[in-house]
Formats: C-alpha cells, sequence, structure tokens
C-alpha cells in the first residue's frame, strides 16, 4: 500500500529542520518531530525511510509519524513542529470565581440555626437550596476551601482576632 502522505524537504527546510536538530536549543517534542520528518523526507536529498523504521527509531508509534506527516503536507512545517492548539477548552467551567466568592462569603457568615458551625456538606447543601449551582460536591466545597485557606474549624472565620495592647 502507497504512503498516504508524502513528505518532500525543499533545501531551506532541510537546512532548518537540521539546524533545529544540531545546533538549535529546542524542546525535545519539537527535536523530534523535526528528526522524524527529515528521516521522512522523500525528496532526492532525503533518506526516505517506511513510516514503521522511522518510529522504531525515534521510539513512537508509527501513527504519530502518519499523524506528523499529515499535519506537514496539509499545514506546512511550523504546523508540523508545534502542538496544536485546542480550539475550545476540554470541558466548561463549572464553578467560576463568583461561585467560589458567594461559596467563602455563605462559609464566613454566620452557622445555621442548631449549629456550631459550618460542614462542607452543610455549605453544599445550601449552595444548592440558594440556586447557587444545579449540584455541589462536598469535595469541592473542601477543594474551593482549602484553597483559599479557609479553616472551618478556627475559632474565628473570617474575622481578625483580637490582640491586646501592646506593652512597652
Amino acid at each position: 500500500m502507497a504512503p498516504r502522505y508524502r513528505v518532500t524537504l525543499t533545501e531551506q527546510e532541510r537546512e532548518e529542520l537540521n539546524t533545529l536538530t544540531k545546533t538549535a536549543r529546542t524542546n525535545a517534542k519539537r527535536f523530534l518531530y523535526a528528526r522524524a520528518l527529515l528521516l521522512c523526507d522523500a525528496g532526492p536529498q532525503g533518506p526516505g525511510w517506511t513510516v514503521a523504521d522511522a518510529a522504531e527509531a525515534m521510539g513512537v508509534t508509527p501513527r504519530t509519524i502518519e499523524h506528523l506527516k499529515k499535519r506537514f503536507v496539509e499545514d506546512g512545517l511550523a504546523a508540523a513542529l508545534e502542538r496544536r492548539q485546542p480550539e475550545e477548552p476540554s470541558r466548561d467551567v463549572t464553578f467560576d470565581g463568583a461561585f467560589q466568592a458567594r461559596l467563602i462569603a455563605l462559609a464566613c457568615s454566620e452557622s445555621p440555626e442548631g449549629r456550631r458551625r459550618w460542614t462542607v456538606r452543610l455549605l453544599a447543601e445550601k449552595a444548592v437550596e440558594l440556586h447557587l449551582a444545579q449540584s455541589v460536591s462536598h469535595m469541592t466545597v473542601q477543594r474551593i476551601l482549602k484553597k483559599t485557606n479557609l479553616s472551618l474549624t478556627s475559632a474565628s472565620i473570617g474575622k481578625s482576632r483580637r490582640r491586646g495592647a501592646l506593652r512597652s
């Protein structure tokens, strides 16, 4: 079966890749991609290795080499050497800064009737009750409070302690 994408480097591209692999300081992925493109070069000056041979020599899977060749042929040399940036985040942000601020304000407020202090489970239930979010895990509440160094077990939550007068 014929290769799906054929890499044919120009003299300028070959020089740039040789510079990257021999003299320039570059990160490992970029070095690996540059070296693999040089090995896969099917032009008159290139060695024209097969995908399987290049993959084995570089210590990657043949699929990685095929994807690299595809990026090179379709998008050019610069796109082949860099990682593709995602168009959108991998997942939506559920609890933004506004939610965190409201949750911290709730934790700093007076505890519910019959309770000495807030617990993370009580805060999670109250956040759902107040429609701050549709559902909140007590572990999410714990992570938010931990990130802000807010301790529910301290005697003073969100208030500064009264200090005695300094003596001279």
